[in-house]
Parts: structure tokens; C-alpha cells; sequence
């Protein structure tokens, strides 16, 4: 059995009411909150409510629709190559015997455009010089003459202590295909 310590009379007095003191003050407070005091929202509410409505404008009536078909099936075509060439009516195509050899294999740098290729220097030994290049993923490559690189069949002609020169081969938009001079330099 538990055994309570007994509190003297004077202290649980005093807990009684610390305990009745709030539950007195919400009733007091409450009491305040009695009593009609919106009576004068409730009179203007009424008054508002009592006043005639306004007059809304009607919509605007709405008119059909009229659809359009655009029909030009029958019309020339500004772009045909017949009249972009002004008016020359068999079409044109390129006379030059050159092509690229799709044949042969391609060399690593080929899969680059040759504009993100950086010469970085140059490698001369017993009378050869080789090219240094570095590819855009970091890979520095050594190239030679007859070496290709770019994506437009670009082969090595000439190799100097400053630039790289080379002979692209590009469609010369007639079908055919033409060469074309391009170099790299020391970067």
C-alpha cells in the first residue's frame, strides 16, 4: 500500500483554487460576449439586400463562323528548283567527275567536324613532321600527310610548323561534288 503524504489544509486550499480560477475567468469572459452588439450589421445587411438589383447588359450575339478552305494544289510552287534556278526548266545537275571514296576506311578523326579539331603542335623526326591535333573529348592524335580528318572527307596535304593544310571534297549542291581548301592552325 502507498502511502500519501498528506498536504496541509492551508496548501490544498490553495490547489483548489488555482484549479477553479481559470474555469471562473473563461466564464466571465464569456459572459462579456453576450448580448446583441451586430444589431446595426444585421440592420444594414437587411437594407442592402432591400435595394433593386442592377440591369446587366445582354451578350453580344454571336455571329457564325465563316470557315475558309485554302486551296493552292493547283498553283506553282515558289520553291520548286525549276523556278528558284529563274525559270530554267530541266533540272541541273554538277558535271564533275570528282567523288569521295566511301570505300576505304575511315580514320578516327573523320567522326569530328573539323571545326572542333585544335592543331596543338608539331613532331619532326628524320626529316618527317607530323601534326599534333586534339579531338574535343582531350585525345591528342598524330597525323601525316595522306591522313584524313573532318566529316567532309578532308585529306592531309601539307604539314607545317603553323597549320595543317588539307583538300576537303563537299557536295557541290548540283548533285556532284567539288574540292575545297581548308587548314588548321596552331592553336
Amino acid at each position: 500500500m502507498i502511502a500519501r503524504a498528506r498536504l496541509p489544509r492551508n496548501t490544498a486550499c490553495r490547489t483548489r483554487w488555482l484549479t477553479m480560477l481559470p474555469a471562473l475567468l473563461a466564464v466571465t469572459l464569456l459572459g462579456g460576449c453576450g448580448g446583441d452588439r451586430m444589431a446595426d450589421l444585421h440592420q444594414y445587411v437587411k437594407q442592402v439586400e432591400a435595394r433593386p438589383g442592377g440591369r446587366i447588359a445582354p451578350l453580344p450575339e454571336v455571329r457564325p463562323y465563316k470557315t475558309f478552305t485554302y486551296d493552292a494544289s493547283q498553283l506553282k510552287d515558289p520553291f520548286s528548283p525549276a523556278r528558284l534556278a529563274g525559270g530554267v526548266k530541266a533540272p541541273v545537275t554538277s558535271t564533275s567527275k570528282i567523288r569521295p571514296d566511301t570505300t576505304r576506311p575511315r580514320e578516327p578523326l573523320e567522326a569530328y567536324s573539323l571545326d572542333t579539331l585544335r592543331m596543338v603542335g608539331t613532331i619532326e623526326r628524320g626529316g618527317h613532321t607530323w601534326a599534333l591535333v586534339r579531338a574535343p573529348d582531350g585525345t591528342i592524335f598524330r597525323v601525316q600527310d595522306g591522313n584524313h580528318m573532318g566529316q567532309n572527307y578532308g585529306k592531309v596535304v601539307k604539314i607545317t610548323e603553323s597549320r595543317v593544310a588539307l583538300v576537303e571534297i563537299v557536295p557541290d549542291g548540283m548533285g556532284g561534288w567539288m574540292k575545297r581548301d581548308a587548314s588548321l592552325a596552331l592553336k
